[in-house]
């Protein structure tokens, strides 16, 4: 086979095309890229991470700021209340200091013009201003401490200066006074002091029944059970010695309960205590009672004392009797009896001392007897 024809045939074969080296070596510069960019997005996605946490942690911390500044304002207004509150009380105080003030004030300028006009007064006027004294000290013993032996001991003592004033113008005040004198000796003292001694004892008995009778004693029904109800030592032989020693045997293990009449459960500790708290309770409601001479509230206290003694007590105690008997007696009493008005003799030597020195006998008289027909 010829050789020419070798080569043709391989003159018309495809060439075979190799890819260049230099392709695959321009690709790295995109892989860095890429490598950069996730690098970057992770490095941003980090960082928005912490600037979100940031944003939390300020959140919070401004949160906590707002609310210490709300506690911190609301104290401030309060301590600006308490100091507002303690400025006006001050001011107040400061108020009241210069009453006082001015009241010494004017107590002694008074004390000064009385001293003044003591060189001219005579004994006869020095008489009428003890007996306006101790006028004012009866009128307010009757009227704020509700003594009527102070206040007529004050009236007979005002009336023995006035006799002694040997002046025919007081007439109208000592027939005034004779009636004030007679109405207080109308009028029952109250003995406060014997009515709250008498609450204080009827106090401790109640502690006293509280604690013995109701707990360690018997109950309404029970048939106390303490030995020495039979005499042994008085039986004549041994057959009665022995038949007593049986029954006060018995007499310790069985109890005998009436069961025609019924029975009240005993107290408990609990509702022990409640009954002397109540109880005191109320006596000391009465004793306030009897020292502001308040009547209603007296019969009040001592009603709800008697009703409560009956219900939580045991009345066949003896004890218990004498406390009734007491409370009832208390009960009888007047706290706050009508009191007579004594202001009248006041105001007529107030006018007699108003008038300065004496009139004559006979005029003197008819003014007495005209002052004395006024009502």
């Amino acid at each position: 086979m010829p050789v020419t024809d070798s080569t043709d045939s391989n003159s018309q074969l495809p060439v075979t095309v190799t890819p260049p080296a230099a392709s695959a070596r321009r690709l790295w510069p995109l892989w860095v890229a890429i490598g950069v960019i996730l690098v970057l997005t992770i490095v941003l996605a980090l960082w928005n991470w912490q600037q979100w946490q940031s944003r939390q942690s300020l959140d919070q911390t401004l949160a906590h700021l707002q609310q210490d500044t709300t506690r911190l304002e609301q104290q401030l207004n309060h301590s600006g209340s308490d100091r507002n509150e303690r400025l006006r009380s001050l001011e107040q105080a400061l108020a009241n200091q210069r009453q006082q003030l001015n009241d010494q004030q004017r107590q002694i300028e008074h004390t000064a013009r009385e001293l003044l006009e003591a060189g001219n007064r005579s004994r006869t006027d020095w008489l009428l201003a003890e007996a306006e004294y101790l006028i004012r000290v009866a009128n307010q013993r009757l009227s704020v401490e509700k003594d009527i032996g102070g206040t007529l001991a004050a009236l007979q003592a005002a009336d023995q200066v006035l006799v002694e004033t040997d002046d025919v113008g007081v007439f109208p005040v000592r027939k005034q006074l004779a009636k004030d004198i007679l109405a207080l000796k109308a009028v029952a003292d109250v003995d406060r002091t014997g009515l709250y001694l008498s609450l204080e004892a009827a106090i401790e008995e109640v502690h006293a029944i509280t604690e013995e009778a109701l707990i360690h004693e018997r109950a309404p029904g029970f048939v106390s059970t303490a030995p020495g109800n039979e005499p042994l030592a008085e039986a004549a032989d041994t057959i009665t010695s022995a038949w007593s020693q049986f029954k006060h045997t018995l007499q310790n293990v069985v109890v005998v309960r009436r069961l025609d009449e019924p029975a009240k459960p005993l107290l408990s500790p609990d509702q022990s205590a409640y009954a002397r708290l109540n109880m005191q309770l109320m006596l000391e409601q009465a004793e306030a009672a009897v020292l502001r001479a308040n009547q209603p509230l007296y019969d009040r206290a001592l009603a709800k004392a008697q009703a409560a003694l009956s219900q939580w007590y045991d009345g066949s105690d003896s004890r218990i009797q004498a406390l009734q008997a007491t409370l009832a007696d208390l009960a009888s009493r007047a706290v706050d009896p009508e009191l007579p008005d004594i202001s009248q003799s006041l105001t007529l030597l107030k006018a007699r001392l108003a008038g300065g020195n004496p009139p004559p006998a006979d005029a003197d008289s008819s003014n007495a007897s005209d002052e004395g027909e006024r009502p």
